[in-house]
């Protein structure tokens, strides 16, 4: 029997890798990103076209490769930082698995340039799908400029699979910032289409962040600062009080590392308890320093997951470093029982000096004396003679008939109703008896059995199908705030907002102004809270960056959906009667009842045979 199994070619086997290495544009710009770091750049410049599809350039002024080195480098399992096994518990570096060049170069064109800087001219690169096309001597100054374009040329299906260029580039922003954010001490620089994104000049840890997420982030920052013989600690968490409803800001770096830990990032959680509103998750952006060989890297192909050798410890001393600035920065409440709160001074009279009260006494005065009286500024007291008291009940007997007569005419004011949540302008007929459950279900009677709603999918169909309308027609209502609503955002959540301001518009929002971190809202949607606003805004702009569908699907339709999933009445809000009679009639007179606007099902039915069943 003839044999069948055989060995992979080459190009083959790069692709295969690419695919762990390479899943998106976005591990592009962070392997070479990385791979600027580790030659020792102080300056990196990243270039983007089209989310990173058409180009992909990073430049670093760092040590750059010789002729010899340039040619390696993209051969695979090809490194410069691991001699032995016993290095990979001992990485201070970022790249080290030596298949990154390789992967990408199977399945785009790439082109390399670098010099060093004892050279006179540098190496000149260029390779199509893991084949060399050209090696040259080029005039380049010194460092390394790596070029990736046309991403996955000789794999459609897998461009194929690529979201749209807003998600694409939400993606390429998210790497570029762990990597930014991790290394202050290098000056970085995006470009993207053309037009300068971000400029992060050499700076302090605060100043980074600042740079990255706006000016307004500066005042949100506590910081947090311990050390350990097992770890150390430095950073920043965010204050409760601008807490989001989305997970953006958090930010974990091991040695400079960015990483994911669900378990490290529930010992914040733990440290913020009581602080947080439900729903809410506060920021941070830690840097955790530990021995290299208590952790292991090499357990996930994005190396955003690492292994530590005592998690507990680690977990502890997270949670006490963050609750302890908490409480020392007075953000969250303390106890102190050697204090005596009575004792404080209060504000008012603190830094006053302390005045000694003045008493007069009027040593003359007599109570019992007939006419007495006193100095000027005492009033005078004269004693009513005792025989006078049955002038007291004189002409109550005529009052007390007139207040009979005025109680017989009494009118009681109608009690001021709260604002129900529905329009009260149809009268909901009491045609079905409706019952909440849980304060999550709306149960109903039909027909032939029982109909059972959830009344937050239900809510937010009605809602999705009224927003839809008023975008598609420019009809939306709004209604003057009594003074504008400033909203801060980042840069690139700015960007945003100002694709979607004019179907923003049409449901019912005026903006004022809209400047480089913040928008001046005047008017929002009747049925709106104002509280809600920011809310809605943060909601519409998280999905915006990683839930737009494919091209089929409108921003007006995503911004439909995006408000009702903000604004639906939530599991266990209490309904009255006529508001859960009301949500049943406005679900059925919906295009699509049955499901919600991410297609869940809204309602089911149970038939009478089915209940008589389970009593079989």
């Amino acid at each position: 029997m003839a044999d069948i199994i055989q060995l992979l070619p080459d190009h083959v086997a790069n692709q295969i890798a690419a695919g762990e290495v390479v899943q998106r544009p976005a591990s592009v710009v962070k392997e070479l990103l990385e791979n600027a770091i580790d030659a020792g750049a102080n300056t990196i410049k990243l270039i983007i076209k089209d989310a990173g599809k058409t180009l992909v350039q990073v430049i670093d002024n760092g040590k750059g490769m010789s002729h010899t080195d340039a040619r390696l480098s993209f051969e695979r399992h090809a490194t410069s930082k691991i001699r032995n096994a016993e290095d990979l518990f001992q990485l201070h570096t970022k790249g080290f698995r030596g298949e990154a060049l390789a992967s990408i170069a199977a399945i785009a064109h790439v082109e390399l340039k670098t010099k060093q800087a004892y050279d006179d001219v540098g190496t000149c690169l260029v390779i199509e799908g893991s084949n060399v096309v050209s090696q040259e001597v080029v005039v380049t100054p010194t460092g390394t400029s790596v070029s990736v374009k046309n991403l996955f040329f000789n794999i459609p299906a897998r461009r194929n699979f690529l979201k749209s260029d807003t998600v694409e580039l939400r993606h390429i922003i998210d790497e570029f910032h762990r990597v930014a954010l991790a290394h202050p001490s290098i000056a970085f620089t995006f470009y993207n289409n053309g037009s300068e994104s971000f400029n992060l000049p050499v700076s302090n840890y605060r100043q980074r962040i600042v740079n990255i997420f706006g000016s307004k982030t500066n005042e949100k920052l506590v910081p947090v600062e311990e050390e350990t013989e097992v770890l150390t600690i430095s950073g920043f968490v965010g204050k409760p009080e601008f807490a989001k409803r989305t997970r953006g800001e958090q930010y974990f770096f091991v040695n400079n590392r960015f990483i994911k830990s669900a378990y490290l990032n529930h010992a914040i959680s733990s440290a913020f308890e009581g602080l947080l509103k439900s729903g809410t998750h506060a920021g941070y952006f830690l840097n955790l320093t530990v021995d290299p060989q208590t952790i292991d890297i090499n357990i996930h192909p994005t190396k955003t997951e690492i292994k530590f050798d005592d998690e507990h410890t680690l977990y502890a001393i997270l949670r006490s470093a963050v609750k302890h600035s908490l409480g020392q920065f007075n953000i969250a409440p303390i106890l102190d029982f050697e204090r005596d709160p009575s004792l404080d001074t209060p504000y008012t009279y603190k830094g006053t000096d302390t005045t000694i009260p003045k008493i007069e006494v009027d040593r003359s005065f007599n109570p019992f004396q007939e006419g007495s009286s006193t100095k000027s500024g005492v009033a005078s007291f004269k004693k009513e003679p005792a025989g006078s008291w049955e002038s007291l009940y004189v002409g109550v007997e005529s009052k007390s008939n007139q207040n009979d007569k005025e109680f017989s005419e009494v009118h009681f004011e109608s009690e001021e109703k709260p604002a129900s949540m529905f329009d009260e302008a149809q009268d909901v007929e009491q045609v079905n008896t409706t019952y909440q459950l849980h304060n999550k279900y709306i149960v109903s009677t039909i027909k032939s059995g029982m109909l059972v709603i959830d009344q937050y999918r239900a809510h937010q169909r009605v809602l999705y199908e009224e927003f839809l309308k008023n975008m598609t027609t420019k009809e939306g209502v709004s209604q003057q705030l009594l003074f504008p609503l400033q909203l801060h955002y980042s840069k690139e959540d700015m960007v945003i907002i100002t694709q979607l301001k004019a179907d923003l518009e049409h449901t019912g929002f005026v903006f004022s102004k809209i400047e480089e971190e913040s928008i001046d809202v005047i008017g929002v949607p009747v049925g709106v809270p104002e509280s809600e606003v920011s809310i809605i805004l943060e909601q519409l702009i998280s999905d915006t960056e990683n839930e737009v569908p494919d091209a089929h699907f409108s921003a007006t339709d995503l911004l439909a959906k995006s408000m009702a999933k903000s604004l639906a009445i939530k599991t266990g809000q209490l309904l009255k009667k006529d508001e859960q009679e009301h949500l049943v009639n406005k679900l059925f007179a919906c295009k699509e009842p049955n499901v919600s606007p991410t297609n869940k099902t809204t309602f089911i039915t149970m038939s009478v045979d089915e209940l008589d069943k389970k009593f079989i």
